[in-house]
């Protein structure tokens, strides 16, 4: 429970400045309220939080080097005393339920009110669970599913893609997930660019090793 003397310290983790800009000024009209540092990428977020302590940490989903709902399952694990409210633009169920099991303690839309984004940050400081409206069902909604299973990992990938993925990570060539998805090599090929621009991966061997610490690449060969 923070002190009331002690300010609430927010690290902010997003790749577009102008929007670390926007809530920096916000957060500068508050009092007990202090910016403790900014984050353009998942790694650099867990980096900060852990040298600087922040109370809370506003993590957008999409960045550089590792996505947001990754850099919060690590960051509950490194600093667990650190808060997490999620500010994306991504409202899909896979998003929020991956974020919410990773360990965040919020989840809003970018485009939030500016008094709804402060009192989100006050609150998850103090331990409590807020989401944005229309939010909260579907996410009920969702983990009250019969048979309802972990999140999808790398929620920012289509199912096609993450079908695809995981052949790769299986130790496939383009031409066998080709032929075993019934498609032509270029499409694959499409596919296999557009994971490693989301993914901002450099390599086959970098995707492979991804994909498998996600639990990916369990096909049989």
């Amino acid at each position: 429970m923070l002190s009331a003397d002690v300010p609430l310290r927010v690290l902010l983790a997003d790749d577009h400045p102008m929007v670390r800009r926007g809530i920096a000024a916000l957060l500068s009209t508050l009092e007990g309220v202090e910016l403790a540092g900014e984050a353009s990428t998942g790694a650099e977020a867990i980096r900060e939080a852990v040298l600087l302590q922040p109370s809370v940490v506003v993590m957008d989903v999409r960045m550089p080097d590792m996505d947001g709902v990754e850099a919060t399952r690590r960051l509950a694990a490194a600093v667990p005393e650190c808060a997490v409210l999620m500010l994306t633009m991504f409202e899909d169920d896979e998003t929020l339920v991956a974020a919410m099991r990773a360990g965040a303690r919020g989840y809003l839309l970018k485009g939030a009110d500016q008094e709804d984004i402060l009192q989100a940050i006050r609150s998850v400081a103090r331990g409590q669970v807020v989401l944005g409206p229309g939010v909260a069902g579907r996410l009920l909604d969702q983990l009250a599913a019969p048979g309802a299973g972990p999140a999808a990992p790398f929620p920012e990938l289509t199912a096609r893609e993450r079908q695809i993925l995981d052949l790769v990570a299986a130790g496939r060539n383009n031409t066998a997930i080709a032929a075993e998805l019934g498609v032509a090599t270029k499409t694959v090929v499409n596919h296999i660019t557009a994971i490693f621009a989301k993914l901002r991966l450099a390599s086959r061997a970098e995707a492979i090793v991804r994909a498998r610490e996600a639990g990916l690449g369990r096909t049989a060969p």
